[in-house]
């Protein structure tokens, strides 16, 4: 599986932690960037990580910016990107569970424990389908701009 990593320059520190975790379970890191500690726009980042997936490039993502909020915000406008902002193991595993979420988004603030224990959980956790598809598939049919009731 191949999982693309990026972060702003707040989250380099973090993306060594997630490259490490994922190395561990022997899947591959596609990283995004940034590679240096100079300011830098998150949401060019989550634009080349989220469209990466969405070509198929990448399987999963994981993001870090500040508090892993714009990450999110900008992953979800590439079509067929479900990112959710986690804060702990229990997110983590919910957002597979229940949302089928494709791309993690996290704080820089996390410990590199915290955040290795989030990304081993959520790159191993599958989606339970079920009821949930029923809801996911609403969200693709509100991205395609169709009615999901």
């Amino acid at each position: 599986m191949k999982i693309a990593i990026g972060s702003d320059h707040r989250g380099i520190d973090q993306r060594k932690t997630i490259a490490e975790a994922i190395e561990s379970l022997e899947m591959t890191v596609v990283d995004c960037g940034t590679h240096t500690t100079e300011p830098c726009d998150y949401p060019d980042i989550a634009e080349v990580a989220a469209r990466r997936i969405a070509a198929g490039e990448a399987d999963k993502g994981i993001l870090v910016c500040g508090t892993g909020i714009g990450m999110s915000i900008a992953a979800n406008k590439v079509h067929g990107i479900r990112a959710a902002v986690c804060h702990d193991r229990k997110t983590a595993e919910l957002s597979r569970q229940h949302n089928d979420a494709n791309v993690l988004c996290v704080s820089a603030s996390l410990t590199p424990e915290t955040l290795t224990e989030m990304v081993t959980v959520w790159l191993t956790t599958e989606f339970e389908g079920g009821r949930h598809q029923r809801r996911v598939d609403k969200v693709m049919q509100i991205e395609a701009g169709q009615v999901a009731t």
